[in-house]
């Protein structure tokens, strides 16, 4: 049986077109939830503070 090394060779191609495009996907989505984690995290701290404050702490 013989194989077609053209097609085993762009079948490689995309394999690893497809690995650099999960990781964009991925390095997108972890920039986004730091970003609101940090948003997230600077609201939530002010919050707390004026509780404190407000409770007389």
């Amino acid at each position: 049986m013989h194989r077609d090394t053209t097609t085993d060779a762009a079948r490689r191609s995309e394999d690893g077109q497809t690995m650099a495009e999960y990781a964009i996907v991925l390095a997108v989505i972890t920039l986004s939830i730091m970003l609101s984690m940090q948003l997230l995290g600077d609201t939530a701290g002010g919050l707390m503070q004026r509780v404190v404050s407000i409770l007389g702490g």
